[in-house]
């Protein structure tokens, strides 16, 4: 006889799906999926049924398909977009690359960290490459400095490698036509900016135009140049040494700065731990989370956004 598969705890179902604990959860309230049960200390479980599908779907998101169109759809459903689109399981992560990297690091080795990295962008695309590498490897890069494996200015070395990889990854994706309209930058005190790279490379192969100001932008320029440039949202990023007390006040300025039409997103680490964000503005602890919110965004505009395509067509000679 066989012995059934035991659920899954969330923490394992995060390293068997790729799929983190906070959008795990927030998918459960959002689509009603995935549905885990509860062990006897009240934690969430999943049933080997649900991780399948959860694989499914992860799988369809490495090509593209945004969560909104697939994680309510059936097992039998998802494997009939999965066979229409000749989807494969993608191939897994290097478990070097980590070491890898850190080694390179310690080396001081920026062309052979940039060349790994590269390599890694080709074989998995830009998305896959943000989510899946990049984000994981930032966290593995704090952890050693903060164990004191790695010195600062190796810690600002792994930033510039991999700020030039991104930055070359998104030339010619970054439409000047795009909608939304979207200003990337950091507040002064902050002077982390890969995580607004990072947005802006998803953004930007999502179709929105992103236009990154660096990092420590006073408030007052950011508005100016909101009302310069037409944008639609803007996006501050706040890292994980930033006291996050300060983090509502600065927010709620910004918004009260620019008129009600254009959204204020917040992410970053340092988002992580606010309990709410402040009226008028919106946290993306995650980079699914930017992505949802992108979503979001088009789905409240989608009349103007139509109107704006219309147009543009007749103008066409």
């Amino acid at each position: 006889m066989n012995t059934p598969t035991p659920p899954l705890s969330i923490s394992a179902v995060e390293r068997e799906t790729g799929l983190s604990k906070d959008v795990l959860r927030k998918w459960e309230v959002r689509y009603g999926f995935p549905q885990p049960l509860r062990d006897a200390f009240g934690e969430r479980i999943y049933p080997p049924e649900q991780v399948n599908r959860l694989r499914l779907i992860k799988r369809l998101m490495d090509i593209g398909m945004r969560p909104s169109k697939i994680v309510a759809r059936t097992e039998e459903e998802l494997l009939a977009l999965a066979a229409s689109r000749h989807v494969a399981m993608p191939p897994a992560q290097e478990p070097e690359i980590e070491t890898n990297a850190l080694e390179m690091l310690r080396r001081h080795d920026p062309e052979g960290l940039r060349h790994t990295l590269h390599r890694q962008l080709l074989r998995q695309g830009l998305v896959r490459f943000v989510q899946d590498t990049i984000a994981p490897l930032n966290h593995a890069v704090g952890e050693a400095w903060s164990r004191g494996e790695l010195e600062v200015y190796e810690e600002h070395l792994y930033t510039e490698v991999v700020q030039s990889v991104l930055r070359a990854a998104m030339t010619g994706i970054n439409d000047r036509h795009g909608r939304p309209r979207v200003l990337l930058t950091t507040l002064p005190e902050e002077p982390h900016g890969l995580g607004i790279l990072m947005v802006a490379a998803l953004l930007a192969l999502e179709g929105a135009y992103c236009l990154s100001l660096g990092t420590q932008t006073p408030l007052e320029e950011i508005a100016n140049a909101v009302k310069a440039q037409a944008i639609d949202i803007v996006v501050l990023s706040f890292s994980i040494i930033y006291p996050p007390r300060r983090i509502p006040p600065a927010l709620a300025e910004l918004r009260q700065r620019l008129t009600a039409a254009v959204e204020v997103w917040a992410g970053g680490a340092g988002t992580a731990r606010l309990h709410h964000a402040p009226t008028g503005t919106r946290l993306l602890p995650t980079l699914e989370d930017a992505l949802a919110a992108l979503e979001d965004w088009r789905s409240a505009h989608a009349a103007l956004l139509s109107s704006e395509f219309s147009a543009a067509v007749t103008s066409q000679p």
